[in-house]
């Protein structure tokens, strides 16, 4: 069984880092994180990501090619 991290060990990220990690814009990672695709934690005003998310999310839609 994996052992999760502490929410103190977890890196976020802002939603403009995802975007650039995933070469989208900040609109696609808004969308991602309001279609409950992308989990994120509210801080005032604005999304914190949790890095592990995105790598997850990435590996989970990674499409080969034939």
């Amino acid at each position: 069984m994996e052992q999760e991290r502490q929410i103190g060990e977890t890196t976020f990220m802002t939603v403009a880092e995802v975007a650039a990690i995933m070469r989208v814009s900040k609109m696609t990672v808004y969308r991602l994180v309001h279609a409950g695709e992308l989990p994120a934690v509210r801080v005032g005003r604005s999304f914190r990501v949790p890095e592990d998310a995105v790598h997850q999310y990435l590996k989970q839609s990674y499409m080969g090619t034939a």
